[in-house]
């Protein structure tokens, strides 16, 4: 076989085809059917704008050399620059990179933010690995992007395994290739470094005043519901503490080590003392233990999964036992388990709204970085849930005027601004 043969057996886009890239698209083309979107438009929204993959050697702390691959993927430059987080973990993939550069393209435009979604990180194992060769391997990752990043082109933020201390080693390494410290090259920042404590807890709190806005319109008291949290990190803590402190009950809660149930509900802060000394959920003694995917069918109101992608499939979905999903995590219902849902009466308030706070304080910390003003924690926090509230606002109403879920009005009103966007720019050249 030629090298000519050879190519033309590869389909176009086959590089980030996977199964969800094909979750997100398959989204996309339902909201483009919903607003009869044009054949031009499609093709110009549908798949990924620039990707870039990157292998690079690493020093490791026993003096051998191993090669890591990296990724950022751009999803579309029509709103601005890009943005999005970067992650470490041992399944990152261009495909896994260029669903969620997509999302971040919706959740973007849905709260009406001036960027573009992108997404990328390095396929590692980073709990085998130390912190210095964690940071080797971060300013490599960093020194590698150079090309096509920049507070104006595309700005990272944290992600799975990445946090604060990786954001820091990102700028410093961007700082000194340009020679002056550029704080806006990334979000999710020490607050020294320009970063903000707002950002911190940001999607967390983001969820629950999601949950606050949406319970209000159905007239559900958050008090008087029963919640359970799949995922004990960044996000599913802070959304478990913040509604075990308004009052309400979370009876179930798992993590990557196990999980733990009570019907009358856990104490959230006893549980987070015992997370920081033991370092995972199991052996906490304050209820029933569960596995960690057992969570999802614990008897509850409110179900918010905020670990991985594909928790709720077509295998599990008839055994929710709530009446309502809030995607705390990234994609973590298929669509055939969403179907399945709906024909339960169970609604799903989807990703792009639910965990868009995030991005939203990012971009706070952005236009402070760039201003060199900065707000103070109490007002970002107020800021945070106008937007949201907002978003919510326009998603309810969309959803009622389309007849249409709620992830359809989400992304209808997300495409819309992005197609518009797209048409008033025109085709270059």
């Amino acid at each position: 076989m030629t090298l000519v043969e050879h190519d033309e057996s590869v389909r176009a886009g086959a590089e980030w085809a996977t199964s969800l890239y094909h979750i997100a698209a398959e989204q996309f083309e339902r909201t483009a059917d919903v607003l009869a979107l044009d054949p031009d438009t499609r093709a110009r929204l549908l798949e990924p704008r620039r990707t870039l993959t990157v292998n690079f050697p690493v020093r490791m702390d026993d003096g051998s050399v191993r090669s890591f691959t990296g990724y950022r993927v751009q999803h579309t430059l029509h709103m601005g620059p890009t943005k999005g987080g970067m992650r470490y973990a041992p399944a990152v993939s261009m495909g896994e990179c260029a669903a969620l550069a997509m999302w971040m393209t919706w959740k973007c435009a849905l709260l009406e933010l001036p960027y573009g979604g992108a997404k990328g990180g390095v396929r590692c194992s980073p709990k085998e690995m130390s912190v210095d060769e964690v940071e080797r391997m971060t300013r490599r990752y960093a020194a590698e992007l150079i090309p096509i990043i920049g507070p104006e082109r595309d700005i990272p933020a944290p992600d799975m395994a990445t946090g604060e201390r990786e954001m820091a080693w990102f700028m410093d390494t961007y700082s000194q290739q340009v020679g002056y410290a550029v704080p806006e090259i990334v979000t999710g920042k020490p607050p020294v470094l320009g970063g903000t404590e707002a950002r911190r807890p940001a999607t967390g709190l983001g969820v629950v005043y999601v949950i606050e806005g949406a319970l209000e319109r159905l007239g559900w008291p958050v008090r008087e519901q029963r919640f359970a949290v799949q995922g004990f990190g960044n996000v599913g803590r802070i959304a478990a503490r913040e509604l075990y402190d308004i009052g309400a009950r979370v009876v179930a809660l798992a993590d990557a080590s196990g999980g733990v149930s009570d019907p009358g509900g856990l104490d959230v802060p006893a549980l987070e003392a015992w997370v920081d000394e033991h370092g995972g959920i199991e052996g906490f003694g304050g209820g029933e233990p569960l596995g960690r995917s057992d969570v999802l069918e614990v008897e509850c109101d409110v179900l918010i999964p905020a670990a991985l992608e594909q928790q709720i499939t077509a295998d599990n979905a008839d055994r929710l036992r709530c009446r309502l999903v809030v995607e705390a995590a990234n994609g973590p219902t298929t669509p055939e388990a969403e179907a399945l849902l709906a024909a339960r009466g169970i609604r799903v308030l989807p990703d792009v709204l639910a965990n868009a706070g995030g991005v939203c304080v990012s971009y706070f910390e952005w236009v402070q970085d760039i201003q060199r003003y900065s707000w103070d924690h109490i007002e970002l926090q107020e800021r945070l849930r106008r937007q949201l509230r907002a978003a919510l606002a326009k998603v309810w109403d969309t959803a009622e005027r389309l007849d249409v879920s709620w992830r359809t009005a989400a992304l209808s009103v997300a495409v819309t601004r992005v197609a518009e966007a797209a048409r008033l720019r025109g085709v270059y050249p």
